[in-house]
């Protein structure tokens, strides 16, 4: 039975194209799994099927997706390369890059992190570890970059998603927010649940929430955005990007809940560029500390942010030097 889930376009969301629309908002959906779907007319707009990938998304247009169910899954070894940051026989600690999805998806059966580590750890197909997801004890979203582990033993993944479900990793990002905190540090706790008004979507809502706690820290303020380091005490569906949005400084490159239209900006056509050229949010998962499953030792590595947020980063205080 075919999966339904309903959207309604923002005004902010007014003008981007259907299929750059709903790959942003089908968790993890590939741009051409997305026009597949237009084509066999499983998306309806306004009630009315629409076999238009380019079609220009109107304000307040009710969209309604059917997503088939997917076929029986069972990842492949796939030799992508992986940046490895810590290994040992019971875990992996890998720096994801952007774009890479976690593990496989409507739209994303193949190439995604998981495929990867079967390739690099044989032994993964025999640990009787989830054969869908072997050894994934927490996920960063696609477009999000940065410090990831994996299990790959049973043993460490009982306890990694343990200490996962406790909120007891280290977790420490990076992100661009637009604007800039009067505060030098802070701490938000607002609780999150799926948005009343976009079910696809998280908000801050007092309907069915859970808990959720950021820490911020401003990193250094360039009058039009902020760097930022957040440390989560939770860790809920899209916590950052929901809880920046909330505190009127959104992120950066988010299509969802962030910043992506730069109109009104008054900056050099390099740092624009860069901005427009971001993949996705600039929001990177800079450092990562979990206990060792077997030794108890404290194990954190911590990665640099990719290039096309460092580039951004670097016009940011080019402008805000010229000032």
């Amino acid at each position: 039975m075919d999966e339904v889930v309903e959207f309604c376009v923002s005004e902010e969301q007014e003008g981007l194209r259907l299929d750059v629309y709903l790959a942003e908002l089908v968790e993890d959906a590939s741009r051409s799994y997305i026009k597949k779907l237009v084509k066999d007319k499983r998306v309806l707009i306004n009630g009315e099927p629409c076999t238009k990938p380019a079609y220009a998304m109107v304000c307040d247009d009710a969209v309604m997706v059917h997503v088939p169910p997917p076929p029986p899954i069972t990842p492949e070894p796939e030799d992508i390369p992986l940046e490895i940051l810590f290994e040992d026989e019971e875990m992996l600690m890998v720096n994801k890059p952007s774009g890479l999805v976690v593990h496989p998806a409507p739209g994303h059966y193949t190439g995604t992190l998981v495929n990867a580590v079967l390739h690099h750890c044989p032994e993964l197909e025999r640990s009787g570890l989830d054969p869908v997801r072997p050894g994934i004890v927490h996920r960063l979203d696609r477009f999000t970059s940065g410090v990831m582990v994996v299990a790959k033993t049973q043993r460490a993944f009982a306890s990694l998603a343990k200490q996962a479900s406790d909120h007891s990793f280290d977790r420490r990002y990076l992100c661009l927010v637009r604007g800039e905190f009067p505060e030098n540090m802070g701490r938000i706790s607002a609780g999150i649940g799926r948005s009343l008004a976009d079910r696809s979507r998280m908000a801050v809502t007092g309907v069915r929430a859970k808990e959720a706690r950021t820490n911020f820290e401003v990193l250094e303020r360039f009058g039009i955005a902020s760097l930022m380091r957040l440390r989560l005490e939770t860790g809920r569906t899209h916590q950052i990007r929901v809880h920046m949005r909330f505190a009127g400084r959104p992120v950066l490159g988010d299509p969802v809940y962030g910043v992506t239209e730069y109109k009104g900006w008054m900056v050099a056509q390099e740092l624009r560029d860069a901005l427009h050229a971001l993949q996705g949010q600039a929001l990177h998962a800079e450092r990562l500390g979990v206990c060792h499953p077997v030794s108890g030792e404290m194990i954190v590595r911590t990665t640099p942010v990719p290039p096309d947020f460092q580039t951004v980063l670097d016009g940011l205080r080019a402008y805000a030097a010229a000032r």
